[in-house]
């Protein structure tokens, strides 16, 4: 969970926190596509942007 939370952090830092920019939309276009009818649910995609993070910031680490 640490893990997550300073990912997202690192994310929201390099983008400015501008949750509603370029990146942040494609993000979520890429990970749950166009169609908000078929989505899953607020607490998977919650979920799935903690893994996400949580990659994101084991990535870091590598590099």
């Amino acid at each position: 969970m640490l893990r997550s939370l300073l990912g997202l952090l690192h994310l929201g830092l390099a983008t400015r926190f501008r949750v509603g920019g370029s990146y942040w939309k494609w993000r979520k276009e890429t990970a749950f596509g166009n169609d908000s009818a078929k989505w899953p649910s607020a607490a998977d995609r919650r979920h799935a942007m903690l893994e996400y993070a949580a990659w994101a910031q084991r990535m870091r680490r590598y590099l």
